[in-house]
């Protein structure tokens, strides 16, 4: 299989954000996503973890290592990895000493954790006047469920996602992606550019306050609008759209095949593809309204010659009338797809295969640097630069506040 290297992408301290100092003191999926996306643009990422870990280099099988998970390898790459204790006075000291050269923070700690800490929002912003906060959270710090913890599903169930997903005469269903969680690191990466492009305006940083919630609704469109509009609790579709017909999955000669019509003229050629050119010329389909006030009758008229054509073929002749289509793909499919090889998407590096950054720069580009360290391999290196000697790591080595372990090996894959 052909994969991009990274070989060809740019070296380190050349990429966007190159010299920007970041420490992530986030774990599971929405704060590592974010911060490495920075790493992937050439930040420079401190991941500080707890000394029970981030969970996640638990969650699986697979194991790229022991006690590292796929899932952890492909949310922590490029970024260096100390432990510290920060539930200990000593090691909120040392969080405090790092914060001095710090740009960004990125946290997703229980609301109110920071402040039981001793760094409540107005203590940060009169400490580190230039520091941007970036701050995860499921519901938010306040309000009726401020401080309530939230995974992904819990906020897809609570933000209505499930509600539409799933088939008409089923029950609601999780998007199979964690898709709330990952959006929100995607607008976490958003929000803090957003509010380091203004810091060169006002020299000061800000909070940036990111919850999962504010993601799950944000990603209701149409349905929002639909409802916000009309007042009619959308319904489930299954693969269909809710306003626009057809656009769903039908099942071709050997597999499903998507079909997403956008407008009379594509209907026209989709019925000339498939050789019942009189279906546009049916009063019940001549425009998009009516296709949608008849989707059953239109779809029992089109599932005979739909089934008529190996899915690939299908797609290909529809696309050539400017009829979006494709197979419906699965992972390994997807993975290997000809035009995800050509856009570099799967990188693989020595022992590291992952995807690369979705954010593409014509003259920076995100360079997918694949390490993935070890629990504490590089906190003497940390806090060394930080300005403690030996003594000084090696006591709070003792004293339990910090741990350090073997950097892992060359090839990219981490160990503990």
């Amino acid at each position: 299989m052909d994969f991009a290297s990274t070989e060809e992408r740019e070296e380190p301290g050349h990429g966007a954000l190159a010299g920007l100092k970041v420490l992530d003191l986030s774990r599971v999926l929405a704060g590592p996503y974010c911060a490495q996306m920075l790493a992937d643009h050439g930040a420079d990422v401190t991941k500080v973890e707890p000394p029970a870990g981030d969970e996640t280099r638990g969650w699986g099988p697979p194991f790229v290592a022991p006690g590292t998970s796929a899932y952890y390898q492909n949310l922590n790459r490029a970024k260096k990895n100390i432990v510290v204790d920060l539930s200990l006075p000593a090691g909120r000291e040392i969080l405090d000493t790092l914060l001095r050269d710090t740009d960004v923070l990125v946290e997703n700690f229980k609301a109110g954790t920071l402040a039981k800490w001793g760094y409540p929002d107005e203590e940060l912003r009169r400490r580190f006047p230039a520091l941007v906060h970036c701050r995860v959270t499921g519901f938010g710090a306040d309000g009726p469920l401020g401080g309530q913890p939230g995974y992904d599903a819990v906020l897809q169930a609570y933000g209505g996602l499930m509600s539409v997903n799933g088939e008409p005469d089923g029950p609601p269903l999780r998007v199979g992606v964690p898709v709330v969680d990952q959006v929100t690191g995607i607008l976490a990466f958003s929000g803090i550019l957003l509010a380091l492009h203004e810091r060169h305006r006002s020299g000061l940083g800000q909070l940036v306050d990111c919850t999962l919630l504010d993601t799950a609704v944000s990603l209701l469109h149409p349905h929002s609008a639909s409802w916000l509009a009309g007042g009619a609790v959308p319904r489930r579709t299954g693969s269909a759209h809710p306003t626009i017909a057809p656009y769903d999955s039908f099942t071709a000669a050997d597999g499903p095949v998507f079909i997403a019509v956008g407008n009379d003229r594509q209907f026209a050629a989709l019925t000339d593809v498939l050789g019942v050119p009189g279906l546009a010329d049916d009063p019940r389909f001549r425009t998009n309204p009516d296709r949608v006030r008849h989707q059953g009758e239109l779809r029992a008229a089109l599932e005979g010659p739909v089934a008529a054509h190996p899915r690939a073929e299908l797609a290909a002749l529809l696309t050539a009338r400017g009829v979006p289509a494709s197979p419906v793909h699965d992972v390994a499919q997807a993975l290997t797809a000809p035009q995800v090889r050509h856009r570099g998407l799967v990188v693989e590096d020595g022992g590291h295969r992952g995807i690369a950054s979705p954010v593409s720069l014509s003259r920076t580009p995100a360079r997918v640097r694949p390490e993935v360290r070890g629990a504490g391999a590089d906190t003497r290196e940390v806090l060394g630069a930080a300005g403690y000697d030996d003594q000084a790591i090696a006591r709070a080595e003792a004293d339990g506040v910090v741990r350090a372990a073997q950097a892992p090996p060359p090839s990219g894959r981490s160990s503990t």
